[in-house]
């Protein structure tokens, strides 16, 4: 039986991924579209930046970490980079969807997908939600550029029109119609395994979800201590938060300097802890640790220098641990020496 379109196979596999090149076109294309048309997110320090969510990913990124961190330790190069992706992920989604340069754009989605995985693989609360994403892009952009985009696609349209451009070799490696790989099997063999691949080493190292003991990042905040130090006036130490979901921060109710023998020497309570000035609080990121009305609010991926006065503490050589207590009732600590 003969069928009503082309009976090239390229043809064949490009209208037969149409409704999975719209969706993967659109889930790219909307960043573009939350962010800058229905929401204004890439504007610093207003509620909703972009560059505050990006430093979300730098605890446990995998491979990119130090990118990450230059980026949020400078923020006019993060918002640049934050402008810019946004740009990227605009075009490759719109001319995803339409069809056009099909397998060019597979590569940008490709690497944006891949970017998703290393950098926020860990990220999410009940469904490993920003490693199934990445995962799903990589795979997705291998596939787009195999089959290219057939019938209801900008690619057909000039190929049908034989366009010039359409008739050149880089418009088959870059555009739609037939690849010219001598070994396509191989190819597509070699890809898909190393994309299973990937997806296995990644599962495995942010989830655990290969063998072992799953574990989940972003259910609990964590707090890492360290750099403490007193002097005859302040206490002074470092706080970054490596761990815990990423839409809301840990709320720091209250710090207490206890002896050796875990007798209270000084308390901060909320009220305290609510009410400190830019001066006790030096952050080093664009996600900033910052008072709360009842707490002390530590985003996911904050590093902040804290220092607190200790003036009315007689004995200060007495004071041996630290103590930090979330609202959740977590507590974290660190010997003061």
């Amino acid at each position: 039986m003969k069928h009503t379109i082309n009976d090239r196979p390229s043809d064949l596999a490009g209208l037969y991924t149409l409704s999975f090149r719209l969706v993967i076109g659109w889930t790219y294309f909307s960043a573009f579209w939350r962010r800058l048309i229905l929401e204004n997110k890439l504007i610093p320090d207003e509620k909703g930046y972009i560059g505050e969510k990006f430093n979300h990913f730098l605890p446990n990124a995998l491979g990119i970490k130090p990118v990450i961190e230059y980026l949020v330790t400078h923020p006019e190069a993060l918002q640049r980079s934050m402008i810019t992706f946004t740009i990227i992920e605009a075009v490759v989604g719109l001319f995803i969807i339409l069809g056009l340069f099909t397998r060019l754009m597979s590569i940008g989605i490709f690497s944006l997908a891949l970017g998703i995985l290393l950098g926020s693989g860990w990220l999410g609360t009940t469904c490993l939600d920003e490693w199934q994403i990445g995962v799903l892009g990589v795979a997705g952009g291998f596939v787009l550029y195999l089959t290219g985009s057939g019938p209801y696609s900008l690619d057909y349209y000039f190929i049908q029109k034989k366009q010039d451009f359409t008739q050149r070799k880089w418009f088959q490696w870059l555009g739609s119609g037939v690849l010219p790989f001598s070994k396509p099997k191989t190819i597509v063999l070699t890809g898909s395994l190393f994309i299973f691949g990937l997806t296995l080493y990644t599962n495995q190292y942010f989830h655990g979800g290969v063998w072992g003991n799953l574990h989940n990042k972003s259910i609990k905040p964590n707090i890492e201590i360290s750099q403490v130090s007193q002097d005859n006036s302040d206490l002074k130490f470092e706080v970054y938060r490596t761990e815990g979901a990423d839409v809301y921060g840990s709320f720091l109710i209250g710090i207490q300097l206890l002896d050796q023998n875990g007798n209270i020497l000084k308390e901060f309570n909320y009220e305290q802890l609510s009410k400190l000035s830019g001066e006790h609080i030096q952050n080093h990121y664009v996600a900033k640790v910052k008072p709360g009305k009842y707490s002390l609010i530590i985003p996911l991926g904050a590093r902040a220098d804290i220092s607190l006065d200790i003036s009315n503490i007689l004995q200060k050589h007495t004071i041996h641990t630290l103590k930090l207590i979330d609202i959740s009732g977590i507590e974290w600590t660190a010997i003061v020496r």
